[in-house]
């Protein structure tokens, strides 16, 4: 099974200001804001929810492609994507833009200050998935993740068109859009990935109850935070799946991404929903327990063995051949 993974590739500059910023704001100055904080630490991080998919796609042996614009300084990211199994043919280069960037500095409180620059991704628009599917010779399911909001619209779109099965992911993008692109986005899914909020807020804004949305999208799975996952289907027992016991708690950041990876790594196996919903919370507690969304490594031996702890042996016997 070969599948796309469309998304945004972007950078992250994380910095630590040792002070509060709110000792650093006059109250009767505010309409007149001018402030340097001069920072402890930078961190740059490789980032961006479609490249952190298809990096633990990579890893699982799983062969994705990766779908999405960047800018010309993106060498280093595409060898660092392509050692670790993403196929990065298919990312379209700027001329004129950078690649997109997250700036954030991180006070003493836990306050922070951002900037998000979506630089070239605004030129994802471009990309023509036809084009794709004809370099790799098809494409069994493109994951439409969160992007430039015409480029989310144009690839689902150009799905439906193609005949090309689709999984809906809006996430972060869910917040600014509205009710109509929503279902424009939603119907016809193959699959429809939110967390337990998005899963009210789809509802809310769609005005579509949950027997509505699974009788528009043929599988419907919602993460659950620490208690795993859950995936409904209209006419079908609902399947839960529990997450693996975490070593340590270090960065939440990117979870998401990680379970993405996972399940759709199983999917492209041809395993069960539960047997890939089960490898996407494997992968999404290694991200817990790292700091950034693509530091972890996915050695076969722990994760097997860890896997087999959390789900028993004949789960980790059925897995255990597909990975690399």
């Amino acid at each position: 099974m070969r599948i796309a993974v469309s998304g945004s590739i972007a950078n992250d500059h994380l910095m630590t200001f040792p002070g509060r910023f709110a000792d650093q704001l006059v109250g009767d100055q505010l309409h007149t804001v001018y402030l340097s904080f001069l920072v402890d630490t930078l961190e740059v991080r490789r980032g961006g929810v479609g490249a952190n998919i298809c990096f633990g796609m990579g890893q699982l042996g799983a062969n994705p492609v990766l779908v999405g614009s960047a800018g010309a300084d993106f060498d280093e990211y595409r060898a660092w994507l392509d050692r670790h199994g993403v196929d990065t043919s298919s990312v379209r280069i700027s001329e004129i833009l950078h690649t997109a960037r997250f700036v954030c500095t991180t006070d003493a409180d836990h306050n922070q200050i951002g900037s998000f620059y979506t630089g070239a991704m605004s030129e994802a628009r471009l990309i023509e998935l036809k084009t794709v599917a004809d370099r790799v010779g098809g494409l069994d399911l493109v994951h439409i993740g969160a992007d430039d909001p015409e480029a989310m619209l144009r690839h689902t779109e150009e799905c439906r068109t193609r005949g090309i099965p689709f999984a809906a992911d809006y996430s972060q993008q869910l917040a600014r859009m509205e009710g109509e692109e929503i279902r424009t986005l939603t119907e016809g899914a193959a699959y429809l990935f939110n967390n337990e909020y998005e899963k009210a807020l789809i509802e809310t804004k769609t005005g579509w109850s949950a027997q509505e949305v699974l009788e528009r999208v043929g599988v419907w799975v919602t993460t659950l935070g620490a208690r795993g996952v859950r995936i409904e289907r209209l006419g079908e027992p609902t399947i839960e799946v529990s997450c693996p016991e975490e070593d340590v708690k270090a960065d939440p950041t990117g979870a998401g991404d990680g379970f993405r990876a996972g399940f759709l790594a199983g999917l492209a196996w041809g395993a069960s929903l539960e047997r890939s919903a089960q490898v996407g919370c494997m992968v999404a507690t290694l991200v817990i327990e790292t700091v950034g969304t693509q530091e972890y490594t996915l050695n076969r031996g722990p994760f097997i063995e860890r896997f087999a702890k959390a789900y028993g042996e004949e789960a980790a016997d059925e897995v255990r051949p597909h990975l690399v």
